[in-house]
């Protein structure tokens, strides 16, 4: 079992993994963090991660059809890639962590869910559909039944197989791209066997203003810095909603970590468990 992170291209997210590898140690994880990267990371991004104590691994890039729909960000077509995961099939279970995520709890007994069902947070829409206050408005009965739950995808769990990884591939050949790319095609795809688990495990930002009343910031074991201008490595506290005390606190948080030179993988450890940077076997792009 592993956690596992993707990474693409040779911008800043690679003090993004940086400090999620060493917020995991932090957290006394008993897992390694693999990181799954595209051919364009640059070597000295992979040698910082595998000094950290990664495992760096190479994959080749995922392509949806193609001249479907405008992406709601257009780096999100990169984000196919991740159905590669699927692949590392030497792992059980694998619970994977998006780059701008921190881990401030031991999360382990994740691993330890029934298997056979993809375990998510709830994602929040509430500005078009309540869709986490179901109180405020409720599913009109003349629509039929409700949509399936949608999740976020900075984090979920899972279970590698070459069998789910075809049929990713084989499903992603007919199916257009939407506007959230992977997340709106996994949450397509596993919405039969996803279940829900409680917004401790990737509490979104907007949650804070959103839904305060829902938020224990005391209890929360991850925190995913997806809000605009929320990423603590570029922030500057002028986006909407950046100036609040609570954010420029997780902010302070995910540095604290970060630049705490004990949390650095040790030399004693690199000799004698490191794993080596290992290059995936490539597979033909799915379409």
């Amino acid at each position: 079992m592993a956690y596992v992170t993707f990474l693409a291209g040779n911008g800043d997210y690679v003090k993004g993994v940086v400090g999620l590898a060493k917020g995991l140690r932090k957290a006394k994880s008993e897992y390694p963090l693999v990181v799954a990267v595209l051919p364009d990371v640059p070597e000295d991004h992979r040698n910082i991660l595998s000094s950290q104590g990664c495992i760096v691994r190479e994959i080749e890039p995922v392509y949806p059809p193609e001249n479907h729909t405008q992406f709601a960000m257009a780096y999100y077509v990169i984000n196919y890639s991740k159905l590669r995961l699927w692949e590392f099939v030497e792992y059980k279970k694998m619970i994977y962590l998006d780059g701008d995520i921190q881990v401030f709890g031991n999360i382990d007994h994740l691993f330890e869910y029934p298997d056979g069902y993809f375990y998510a947070v709830m994602d929040c829409f509430c500005e078009k559909t309540w869709s986490q206050c179901p109180e405020k408005v409720g599913w009109p009965s003349e629509m039929g039944p409700p949509p399936p739950l949608y999740f976020n995808a900075g984090m979920f769990v899972y279970e590698p197989s070459f069998s789910t990884y075809d049929s990713l591939l084989e499903t992603l050949k007919v199916t257009p791209p939407t506007s959230f790319a992977e997340q709106d095609f996994l949450n397509m795809f596993f919405r039969d066997v996803y279940r829900a688990i409680p917004s401790t495990y990737n509490l979104v930002l907007a949650m804070l203003w959103r839904h305060p009343e829902n938020v224990d910031l005391d209890n929360v074991k991850v925190v995913h810095y997806c809000a605009e201008g929320s990423k603590p490595w570029r922030f500057t506290g002028k986006e909407e909603n950046m100036e609040r005390e609570d954010i420029k606190m997780l902010v302070q948080k995910w540095w604290d970590i970060y630049v705490d030179e004990s949390l650095d993988f040790s030399e004693e450890a690199k000799t004698s468990s490191a794993a080596p940077v290992m290059k995936y076997v490539t597979a033909p792009p799915a379409a």
